[in-house]
């Protein structure tokens, strides 16, 4: 493995990691690992090939030879392309979290994707936001972060995007769902959702994106890792 550093965001949806980590890599010029989007493509491609989320056979197949690419947009958003086609809208649904819940929960799923993030480790470093990255997948990062936030403020401001994208969902439904992703997820055998043992903990429920940016860079800047790229 790779000796390039590592700063890992963990957390639950709607804690805003995505929208940190992305800044965070834009600011410090490093590699952008969005673990979530992988287990999302992995769902979405076993609607596309017609497979079963709960056959865990054929799903570790598709995550195998998944065939996934990452790009950056103009406006800071992340696009998701599967074979070539654009499902960065269709990943992001709540059918999409929902996927990724259901697969992510497959060992051999974990297993497959595992070496693929790994092998995103490069120079002059990488900013990987996830759920297991800091406890799983880059346990030896120098800098971890674990973001959480209640239940309620999540389903607000799941509740918030989905109505400017022009979804019509009910908030107590989004609530409900996300209460039951939290147990599910927290409680799985494998990997679950819990903050490493290093990990610096920010509850966001009641901070802006800039609050939480600042303490994160605070932490990047007492650790020596600022200006590595």
């Amino acid at each position: 493995m790779s000796a390039s550093p590592v700063i890992t965001v963990d957390g639950p949806s709607g804690v805003g990691k995505g929208t940190i980590a992305h800044r965070l890599s834009d600011h410090l010029g490093w590699h952008l690992l969005d673990s979530g989007a992988l287990y999302r493509v992995t769902g979405q491609a076993c609607v596309i090939e017609g497979v079963a989320w709960d056959d865990a056979e054929a799903v570790t197949e598709v995550a195998r030879n998944l065939d996934v690419r990452f790009t950056g947009s103009a406006d800071g958003e992340v696009l998701v392309a599967y074979k070539g086609e654009d499902v960065s809208d269709a990943i992001r649904t709540e059918e999409g979290g929902r996927g990724a819940s259901t697969v992510a929960a497959i060992p051999s799923v974990r297993t497959a994707l595992l070496a693929r993030q790994r092998q995103m480790r490069q120079p002059p470093g990488l900013v990987a936001d996830g759920r297991d990255m800091g406890t799983v997948v880059f346990s030896d990062a120098p800098l971890k972060f674990f973001l959480t936030a209640s239940a309620g403020e999540r389903a607000r401001r799941r509740h918030k995007q989905l109505i400017a994208k022009g979804e019509s969902v009910s908030l107590p439904r989004l609530l409900r769902d996300i209460q039951e992703r939290d147990e599910r997820d927290s409680t799985r055998d494998v990997a679950p959702l819990v903050p490493a043992e290093d990990a610096i903990i920010i509850d966001t429920s009641s901070l802006s994106i800039e609050e939480v940016f600042e303490q994160v860079m605070a932490a990047v800047k007492e650790r020596g890792l600022e200006g590595m790229g």
